[in-house]
């Protein structure tokens, strides 16, 4: 576990990054209460997920370690940026007539939806899935359409301007038909023969881990695959459970002035 630990990969860019994304919130917003914690833990939730040993596991040894970090850009740090948001900075940025455009087009739910189920689907096939791993370039592309079209998936549940969320009936169908195209990719995942992403099945053992996750740990290539499959299937459809409950919780909270107005009349 010592080797495991010693993996950090402290890439400047990424550390860059995450400290000029802190930087522009402070500029921008008080620091004040569970929105600016909020913003803090999906800022370094990125971080972590890109320079930690989880990112080496990623992309030298394991497919189930990616998919963790998949889930981590596309479910939790996109959320946590735009509950982070106050509504004063969002009416700004979406009051530039450019910018305004944009979020009218991008934030209709079967664009927001479709890029979204695309992008996911789409960086899975093998081709270019072996190619991000061969190529960093189209890694570090690839991680950018997931954050990108995941911020914009949730910006229709999370935006800090309630005019500019779903209402709560088509965020509920919305989130569920995303849950069900999720799970039914980790279940074909999950399924699939063995050996489906080749650079797992004899990595180049740079780091001196192959014994240690092989042996040690049983994750041979078609239990790490499996597991990766399962991953996305169950823990994604829980974080999607867990957003569809949320917004059923926002429903009833804002029903209940009406109930008991009409329960008094």
């Amino acid at each position: 576990m010592e080797k495991l630990l010693a993996t950090w990969d402290l890439e400047p860019t990424v550390i860059a990054g995450g400290v000029l994304l802190l930087a522009a919130y402070l500029l921008c917003h008080p620091w004040r209460g569970w929105r600016a914690a909020a913003f803090v833990a999906g800022d370094l939730m990125l971080v972590l997920a890109l320079i930690s040993p989880l990112d080496v596991l990623a992309d030298n040894y394991l497919f189930s370690a990616h998919m963790v970090q998949h889930l981590i850009l596309v479910l939790g740090v996109p959320p946590l940026l735009l509950l982070g948001l106050s509504q004063h900075v969002a009416a700004r940025v979406v009051s530039v007539p450019a910018l305004g455009r944009a979020e009218r087009y991008l934030s209709n739910p079967i664009v927001a939806w479709g890029f979204f189920t695309f992008t996911l689907w789409v960086w899975h096939l093998p081709l270019l899935y072996d190619a991000t791993l061969a190529s960093e370039s189209v890694h570090v592309f690839e991680h950018l359409t997931f954050l990108l079209s995941a911020t914009i998936f949730w910006w229709l549940i999370y935006s800090p301007l309630e005019r500019l969320r779903l209402g709560s009936a088509s965020a509920i169908a919305y989130l569920f038909t995303a849950a069900l195209s999720n799970s039914l990719l980790g279940i074909l995942l999950t399924f699939a023969r063995p050996g489906l992403y080749a650079p797992y099945l004899n990595p180049v053992d740079r780091y001196g881990l192959a014994s240690l996750l092989r042996n040690s740990l049983a994750l041979d290539p078609a239990t790490d695959q499996q597991l990766g499959g399962l991953i996305m299937w169950v823990v994604g459809a829980l974080v999607f459970l867990a957003a569809i409950l949320g917004v059923v919780s926002r429903w009833q909270h804002s029903a209940e002035p009406e109930e008991s107005w009409s329960a008094t009349g």
